[in-house]
């Protein structure tokens, strides 16, 4: 008789990133997101660990969205063997491939820095994947269209409604057939929040209720806080007073959705007069690209969008410019950015400044008391970005070690993930009550806040998942 239908949490169980799923019904392998771990070392150790199940017996993988933490190791997977299906939408599509494509040179290019550089403490220092391994990875996503199901292997059916956190993101749902080693004689569904948006997205409308499901799988990055409502104050306060220092505003933005959201808030001060019209540099490849896929998804009026920034496109109205807007491509472009020698914003990737042309532009401009570094979206444990929004008073750069004298500026308003209280009202419009409720992608304290509010406020099972812990779904 073959094993019961069982679920096991690879990864973003008792952390933030990582998010690895794996569904096992009968003989067959479904990996429900396929994401890098971020942050300290121990972390990021994990993503050259062996995975426990060999890739290439994985028959099938489902991306909730294009965020490396839900779809970065997928090279790393077909490295290691995996050839099957790539289940995702549209949006995701597009994004996954920017995304990719940009981690997997990153990759080597901090491989090779590395061993030229002798700051590494591997002798020949090598990337996890490169860009062949991104290609292949790429060449295996397969669109599935909007809320329509698809058999992803036998007796496994996936739908992917929107989820409203970036372009394209989805909460995957998962029914399976039940065989008879399971419990039910029916099928099992399994809903998957993926990372969840906010009502008030300025671009994409908010997530629909929870499917009718047996168990429910739930982010809970920020489990334990609530976001302070939506302002652009702030972010006007320090626009002014860093042009006043003559100083450089520098944003460490997620190339995708953050980006968009931010150019957003900086065209609308601009053009109102509420802060000085400065110029406005996006120095990341990956940015650019994503904010075109941002501008024609747009203009073709793709699903899951609010129909006001639409109309506004249609309208021959670009709700990102800022009327200094600068594209900075080339590394030479981006080098020169060090040293702008004139008040100006930088948004570069990537958003918890872990890597990428934000961590150049943070050496040469964190000395400086004139300057200042915003923090618009989560900054993972062990992270630069972290460090600097707890305090710390030098960061380490590239093996050297960098003073932050520059002001530190963090914002939760620009955040596009569900607080504590916006999960909750999400879950109360389940149509019925899951039998199971899993807390996962937060840190412990987070996850654990979250189930104990589910507990108390909802009356149900709530469970924070162990690494590794292996659950029966039928």
């Amino acid at each position: 008789m073959t094993a019961p239908t069982s679920m096991t949490f690879l990864g973003g169980a008792g952390t933030v990133t990582g998010s690895k799923t794996l569904l096992v019904h009968g003989v067959h392998r479904l990996l429900v997101d396929c994401g890098l771990f971020q942050g300290t070392r121990e972390l990021r150790r994990q993503n050259w660990a062996p995975l426990p199940v060999a890739p290439a017996g994985i028959d099938a993988v489902v991306l909730s969205h294009a965020h490396l933490d839900h779809c970065g190791y997928l090279p790393a997977l077909v490295r290691q063997g995996f050839d099957g299906r790539v289940l995702c939408t549209a949006g995701t599509a597009e994004l996954a491939a920017i995304v990719l494509r940009d981690s997997a040179k990153l990759a080597e290019e901090e491989a090779r820095d590395a061993r030229s550089g002798g700051w590494s403490r591997h002798s020949a220092p090598q990337p996890l994947y490169d860009e062949a391994d991104a290609e292949k990875a790429i060449a295996l996503l397969e669109v599935v269209p909007e809320d329509h199901p698809v058999e992803a292997v036998p007796g496994v059916v996936v739908e992917l409604p929107p989820a409203g956190h970036i372009l394209g993101s989805a909460m995957p749902v998962v029914r399976v057939e039940c065989g008879p080693a399971d419990r039910r004689p029916g099928p099992a569904v399994v809903a998957f929040s993926g990372d969840l948006g906010r009502p008030g997205h300025p671009l994409l409308l908010p997530p629909g209720p929870p499917p009718s499901a047996d168990a429910l799988v739930v982010e809970s990055t920020y489990g334990d806080r609530r976001h302070p409502e939506p302002s652009t104050a702030v972010l006007a306060d320090v626009v002014r007073r860093t042009a006043a220092r003559d100083g450089v505003l520098v944003v460490p933005a997620f190339a995708v959705d953050r980006t968009e959201v931010v150019l957003l808030a900086l065209a609308d001060l601009m053009r109102s007069g509420a802060v000085p019209t400065l110029p406005v540099y996006l120095d990341s490849p990956m940015a650019l690209a994503a904010l075109r896929v941002y501008r024609q998804a747009l203009s073709a009026g793709a699903g899951g969008l609010r129909p006001g920034p639409v109309a506004d496109v249609h309208a021959g109205f670009d709700p990102f410019d800022t009327g200094d807007l600068r594209e900075a491509r080339s590394a030479e472009e981006s080098m020169r950015l060090n040293s702008p020698g004139s008040p100006c914003v930088i948004l570069s990737a990537s958003g918890m400044a872990s890597g990428g042309r934000v961590v150049h532009h943070l050496a040469h401009l964190l000395p400086d008391r004139r300057n200042t570094v915003l923090l618009v979206g989560y900054q993972a444990v062990g992270t630069r970005g972290r460090a600097l929004v707890e305090g710390a008073t030098e960061v380490k750069i590239h093996g050297k070690y960098v003073p932050v004298r520059a002001e530190v500026v963090a914002l939760d308003e620009f955040s596009v993930h569900a607080d504590a209280d916006d999960i909750l009202a999400w879950l109360r419009s389940a149509p019925r009550e899951p039998e199971v409720c899993y807390l996962v992608h937060g840190e412990p304290e987070a996850a654990a806040t979250l189930a104990a509010r589910v507990r108390a406020e909802l009356g149900w099972c709530a469970v924070v998942p162990r690494p590794g812990e292996r659950v029966l779904v039928g």
